[in-house]
């Protein structure tokens, strides 16, 4: 038996599907460290990037980060890869929602791609004086 959803379940499903976001990004080296890798600071600071796009998209409102969840570092990301980073909201509250970031690599000169690195993203909804607001009105 198929449970009806509410007008809020529905509004809050097409604008997940809407909302994700995806970037692509080749990786030269003046990204990268010493080791020829791109600096895990900078994969953080585009994640935090496309976490913020990717809410905005979602809610049409001013956005703010107030947390990162445990970001996985699966695979080092090489000068000379591709880069493609995907947000999609996975969780949504009164006034925040989580922002689940994937980044993937892959090779110039072949097919195929790997995760190289997830995390969620907590941000929050706000009005001019910086206050909480519903994320759906």
């Amino acid at each position: 038996m198929e449970v009806e959803k509410t007008p809020r379940e529905e509004l809050i499903e097409q604008r997940i599907i809407n909302s994700e976001t995806r970037i692509f990004k080749a990786v030269f080296p003046g990204d990268t460290n010493h080791h020829n890798t791109m600096f895990g600071g900078s994969v953080m600071y585009l994640m935090d990037e496309i976490a913020f796009m990717t809410a905005t998209r979602f809610c049409r409102k001013p956005i703010v980060t107030v947390s990162s969840d445990k970001i996985d570092f699966k695979h080092s990301i090489p000068a000379g890869t591709i880069v493609e980073m995907v947000g999609k909201v996975v969780r949504v509250g009164r006034s925040s929602l989580d922002v689940q970031i994937d980044v993937f690599i892959e090779s110039m000169y072949r097919d195929g791609r790997d995760k190289a690195i997830s995390g969620t993203f907590t941000l929050v909804a706000i009005n001019e004086n910086k206050r909480p607001v519903p994320v759906i009105d």
